[in-house]
């Protein structure tokens, strides 16, 4: 009996490694629960943040003027509340509205033959039937045909459209002045998971007066849409579905 049970517990142990694989244990323990959402933390304190680098200008010193009002490199005379040191916050809005299509064909054939004899070689042509064989005839020792086709047509047409409202945080401000937002907001309907997250380097001058920016003044801009729950696990294919696809040659 103890013999069948161990046998039984590594057989179940077998089973569920590949589930530990593909994560399927972690959405196991969320059966009957809403997904948890991620806790808010300091993103300059997570294991893959990396401070932003980029190419940057040699820095300038100015020498105070006295009896100035005017600060040397100053962009405004009055200090307004928009997002210009790490802490503040910023609304970003994202309105893309991409269309793309495009369509191919092409249609190539060739044909070819060749034919190859020796109806006279210095008298020599008399002793190929002899040596090879009597069907043999000099002036048709080699004859070939070839023919090939090929027809190709591709259509893409894609059409995306993603319109947001996403406040995010200054976590670094670069040396030339330039800030590195990073926004992040998490929304659960049901039990569904929305995950949205837009990361870039924006100047100080873009940023309106109601403190917003727009996506298409944000530098390395990588922006996300997406989510996970129930639906997203039933509109994604199975691991070993995945697999197969990637490595199946046919």
């Amino acid at each position: 009996m103890t013999r069948k049970r161990q046998l039984l517990t590594g057989l179940l142990l077998t089973s569920l490694l590949p589930l530990a694989g593909c994560g399927a244990l972690e959405r196991l323990s969320e059966i009957g629960r809403p997904p948890a959402m991620t806790p808010i933390t300091d993103p300059t304190r997570a294991a893959n943040y990396r401070p932003m680098t980029t190419p940057l200008p040699k820095a300038e010193t100015t020498a105070p003027d006295a009896n100035s009002l005017w600060r040397p490199g100053a962009r405004a005379f009055f200090k307004d509340q928009r997002a210009a040191q790490v802490g503040d916050l910023i609304t970003v809005l994202v309105n893309i509205a991409d269309t793309a299509a495009l369509q191919d064909q092409s249609s190539t054939g060739r044909t070819g033959t060749e034919t190859l004899g020796m109806p006279n070689f210095f008298g020599l042509e008399a002793l190929l039937p002899k040596i090879i064989t009597s069907a043999i005839s000099p002036k048709n020792l080699v004859s070939t045909n070839s023919a090939g086709t090929s027809t190709g047509t591709g259509a893409i047409s894609r059409t995306e459209t993603i319109t947001l409202r996403l406040a995010g945080e200054v976590t670094q401000v670069l040396p030339n002045g330039n800030l590195v937002i990073n926004a992040s907001q998490e929304m659960r309907v049901n039990s569904e998971l929305r995950e949205l997250s837009v990361k870039g380097i924006v100047r100080p001058q873009d940023i309106a007066s109601d403190n917003t920016v727009t996506h298409d003044r944000m530098a390395e801009a990588r922006i996300s849409y997406g989510g996970r729950g129930q639906i997203t696990d039933y509109q994604t294919p199975r691991a070993g579905q995945q697999v197969l696809d990637t490595v199946l040659p046919f």
